[in-house]
């Protein structure tokens, strides 16, 4: 697992008015300041990646549709240095992923419907100073390969 990278498994609570499922909260261990919330959504198959940040660490939930988000380790002092990382998440296996600074994230929506993902983040976003860096998903940069792969 890459350094610092975090995955809580979600739990849905039920009963016969429906569900309620905790995404992230104050008290986590792993949560330390909010900035804030978004939601985003991928269609089937579209792959958005690669971006990074200096300053904020993203925590990401993928509530409906499924997506595989990967993870690239490009700190130059982590001792996971050029680790990738996949995680399946979303209906079938609702888990939070924290994405540490200095990491390179994407994901690719995986399910036959749009997928809708929440980021909680710790910083609010300045659209006149972005924090993130961004490559395109086919990067060199990245030694991975978004098909599907059969093993």
């Amino acid at each position: 697992m890459i350094d610092g990278v975090f995955v809580k498994e979600l739990k849905c609570r039920c009963d016969e008015r429906g569900r309620v499922m905790e995404l992230v909260r104050r008290d986590d261990k792993s949560f330390t300041k909010f900035g804030q919330v978004y939601l985003t959504t991928n269609y089937p198959h579209v792959i958005k990646a690669w971006h990074c940040h200096k300053k904020q660490i993203d925590y990401v939930v993928c509530i409906s549709g499924m997506i595989k988000m990967v993870l690239f380790d490009a700190r130059k002092d982590s001792p996971t240095k050029g680790n990738i990382e996949e995680h399946f998440i979303g209906v079938h296996n609702y888990s939070m992923i924290k994405i540490p600074c200095g990491v390179y994230h994407g994901w690719k929506c995986i399910s036959e419907e749009e997928s809708i993902v929440i980021s909680t983040i710790t910083e609010p976003y300045d659209a006149k100073n972005p924090d993130e860096d961004r490559l395109p998903y086919n990067s060199k940069k990245i030694p991975y390969n978004w098909d599907i792969i059969f093993k």
